[in-house]
């Protein structure tokens, strides 16, 4: 009888040590890859940026081959946009930039970025443009965001103008490119998820055929979520919103409440969040602008992002972190300074996540930190470099009492 029952224990406990192992795999792994069951607020992100010191010449998205940034007035450079960066003209390469840029991101309740990417084919500034996207995947994934992939197929006809590939390889192209995409970034933990699947979006598309999706996407694992620019096309899961600036103000609201009533129908939508769009390429000569969107005081940022988060989405794009050559900015400006971080940051506790709790004079401290680095560097001051990153690593963990006061200390010392 005893040794019956001493069996039956033994069977009991095997059970439940397997139960218990097997749960606390599982939590580990759900950890490991957990995407939050609420709505992502994600930024989207241009990587393209290249400035002096770091880079040899002021790149094209600050001049656009009219403006010269080496012309100041006052403490403003010349540069193709109607605004101007609170750190002025910056260079996407450059780790102090970045660092401000997410740590700015976290404290406005910011889950991460969507990258605008042109490839990586060394040709124009695309391989440019693709080095600083790692030099930002890196970032992110340093400092705890996410991020996702938005691709530019527009890329295509040019690099088949200027011979980098047939027009007969372009599908081919394409497919390794995503093949280096899915291999490289689509397995990152800290990759957006949509029904665990990796979020991929187009802009457009501009290039390719609806049909030539399902070629570019074969043998790709895992098979991402597919969203296209206004509307589901082709393979696509679901359709992005974007400003739509041409007529005046009551066309471009009434685009948008249109994008809203097509995506009843969709299995899944990311509407966009926007503060303007005023664009210098009239003033650059590069083309005719493409309309304008008034920011009036705060107010189109304050609709379109409550438009957005009240439609409960997977997915929140805010147009954009920086695009200076159209105005649609919520990064620090001397026009604007923290005002668009500032909202985001209260309608993130309000309508996102309760739990996510920063005051707007948290918001500063990442500008403190950018200039201690930059006046550490000009001095060489290598020494510095743990106090920094410290400080940094605190700010990314919340931990913003710990981070300010050394903040402090370290401003005493200049």
């Amino acid at each position: 009888m005893w040794s019956q029952l001493r069996i039956i224990i033994s069977l009991v406990l095997c059970v439940f040590s397997t139960f218990i192992f097997l749960f606390a795999f599982s939590s580990v792994a759900l950890c490991a890859d957990e995407q939050p069951p609420r709505t992502l607020v994600l930024a989207h992100y241009m990587p393209w940026y290249e400035s002096q010191p770091q880079s040899p010449r002021y790149g094209w998205h600050w001049t656009m081959n009219h403006f010269d940034p080496t012309e100041i007035s006052g403490t403003r450079r010349q540069a193709a946009s109607h605004y101007y960066p609170l750190i002025g003209c910056y260079d996407s390469n450059d780790k102090d930039v970045l660092e401000y840029h997410v740590l700015l991101m976290k404290l406005a309740g910011i889950d991460g970025v969507i990258i605008d990417w042109y490839g990586k084919d060394n040709y124009l500034d695309y391989a440019l443009n693709h080095r600083n996207t790692q030099a930002m995947i890196d970032c992110v994934t340093r400092l705890g965001l996410r991020f996702a992939i938005i691709y530019e197929d527009q890329t295509v006809p040019k690099l088949i103008k200027g011979g980098v590939i047939a027009k007969a390889d372009a599908i081919q192209h394409a497919h390794e490119l995503l093949l280096f995409v899915a291999q490289n970034w689509f397995k990152q933990p800290n990759y957006v998820r949509v029904e665990q699947r990796p979020l991929f979006l187009v802009f457009g598309p501009q290039y390719f055929q609806d049909d030539d999706w399902k070629t570019i996407f074969a043998d790709i694992e895992p098979q991402p979520m597919y969203f296209t620019l206004q509307r589901p096309r082709g393979p696509a899961v679901g359709g992005f919103s974007w400003p739509l600036p041409a007529g005046a103000a009551a066309e471009s609201e009434a685009k948008l409440q249109a994008f809203y009533q097509r995506a009843k129908d969709w299995r899944f939508s990311i509407p966009a969040a926007y503060p303007r769009f005023h664009d210098i390429y009239a003033d650059a000569g590069v083309h005719d602008s493409w309309g304008r969107i008034e920011d009036r005081d705060g107010e189109t940022y304050r609709h379109t992002l409550r438009m957005a988060l009240d439609a409960h989405p997977k997915v929140v794009q805010l147009v954009t972190w920086n695009d200076w050559g159209e105005g649609t900015q919520i990064e620090p400006s001397v026009e604007f300074g923290y005002r668009d971080l500032e909202l985001t940051q209260k309608f993130v506790h309000q309508f996102v996540n309760p739990e996510f709790k920063r005051s707007p004079e948290d918001l500063r401290l990442p500008l403190r930190l950018f200039e201690l680095r930059k006046a550490s560097a000009a001095k060489n001051a290598n020494a510095n470099a743990a106090r920094l990153n410290k400080i940094a690593q605190l700010i990314s963990v919340g931990d913003l009492h710990s981070a300010a006061q050394l903040i402090h200390d370290e401003e005493l010392q200049r």
